[in-house]
């Protein structure tokens, strides 16, 4: 079985490219979902956060999102304090679920791939990319963010030139550029 990372910077297309991949027949692993639901799921987790970033992260058994946010995306040591409790529990799910696939290849998509040293142990890493104006319209039709929130998150993010240049391909998602030829050019040089 050959595991694919997919990346990118906030507003690529990540996951709207894994949406493709998935009705090629290729089942999808997103990180960032597994991360989400673990944050709210696994007793170990959030007993660490609340440890972490204190007891109104979750309010009857909620948690408040957007405050952990402000906290993380404004704060590097408690963006990589968060990380490091979240990411083993992410990966050893995404292990668990690998074994129980019978694909040839499957693809995980995360957002902080090469951060959180996911890419490791992955036979290649996809990175998506798009125009750096594109992706803060995408940001801001999607999330509603501003034009200030959204460059504040993509500064907290590894610059997008860098995630291209470690990753073993390139899938440009500009919306000229067909993105159906280019993943199946990639599967096709991965067999």
């Amino acid at each position: 079985m050959k595991k694919i990372g997919l990346t990118g910077g906030i507003g690529v297309g990540k996951t709207y490219v894994s949406k493709i991949f998935k009705q090629m027949g290729i089942p999808i692993f997103n990180a960032d979902d597994q991360a989400k639901k673990c944050m709210i799921e696994d007793v170990n987790l959030v007993v660490a956060v609340k440890l972490a970033f204190g007891e109104n992260m979750y309010l009857k058994g909620v948690l408040q999102k957007e405050a952990l946010a402000k906290i993380v995306f404004k704060n590097n040591e408690a963006l990589a304090k968060l990380n490091s409790l979240v990411h083993p529990i992410v990966k050893q799910k995404f292990e668990d679920w690998c074994s129980e696939k019978s694909t040839s290849i499957v693809i995980k998509e995360a957002a902080i791939l090469f951060e959180s040293g996911a890419h490791l142990g992955l036979d290649a890493v996809v990175c998506v990319s798009a125009p750096e104006s594109l992706r803060i319209e995408r940001v801001n039709k999607r999330d509603g963010y501003s034009y200030y929130e959204i460059i504040d998150r993509m500064k907290k993010q590894m610059p997008q030139a860098e995630k291209e240049e470690l990753a073993d391909f390139i899938i440009v998602n500009n919306e000229e550029q067909l993105l159906l030829p280019q993943l199946v050019k990639i599967l096709k040089e991965m067999e």
